[in-house]
């Protein structure tokens, strides 16, 4: 019996790690954040093999709007300067997707059961939007510059580049920019660790 319990102990622990959402401790490089979250480089395999989208663009742009935070929320709303009044946007979790085009998501991927708290579903929604942003507005897959404005202020506003009247965002999406240069670099360093099996890893890892 005793030994039964260490078991389940071990295998409950085991999953709780597993599916542990907090922040990774490094969060400036990827090979370390995919060590400590070895599950997210899985969802992030799956989603470069579906939507053909190099992992280190939606990354970078995840770190820039939620800091890999589960449960992040946009900041509060006041009225009349100091009355909370709700959020300044719908957006929330990992991808900080907003409500309706997390519904067009789940609409056209048949993915209904899909979170924006979970990681795999959240780096999917990602990849599904900046391969749509491909076809809607010609933007590379590869260009994590254009492909943020794009996050940020819709299609429909990239054509009509609003982001030009924000002076602050630009600055934001060359920070996206190198970040994701960055992440490409580390990446090459460790991918085959990366994709190493479980005995592999744990035994020279």
């Amino acid at each position: 019996m005793k030994i039964l319990k260490t078991c389940l102990l071990v295998t409950f622990t085991f999953v709780l790690s597993a599916c542990a959402t907090a922040p990774p401790q490094n969060p400036e490089n990827i090979c370390e954040i995919f060590r400590e979250h070895h599950h997210w480089y899985e969802g992030a395999k799956d989603m470069q093999d579906r939507w053909g989208v190099p992992i280190h663009v939606p990354m970078s742009m995840m770190y820039q709007e939620s800091s890999f935070r589960s449960d992040a929320l946009p900041p509060r709303d006041y009225l009349l300067g100091f009355i909370p009044w709700g959020r300044v946007s719908t957006a929330y979790g990992f991808s900080q997707a907003k409500t309706l085009t997390w519904e067009d998501y789940m609409k056209d991927t048949d993915n209904s059961g899909a979170d924006r708290d979970d990681f795999a579903d959240a780096i999917d929604f990602m990849g599904w939007f900046i391969a749509k942003t491909q076809k809607v507005n010609g933007v590379s897959k590869w260009d994590p510059y254009n492909q943020y404005l794009n996050y940020h202020e819709g299609w429909g506003g990239f054509k009509r580049k609003t982001y030009a009247k924000k002076s602050w965002l630009l600055p934001v999406a060359n920070k996206v920019k190198h970040r994701a240069v960055t992440y490409s670099g580390q990446l090459k360093t460790c991918k085959d660790e990366l994709d190493s099996s479980w005995l592999w890893r744990v035994l020279f890892y």
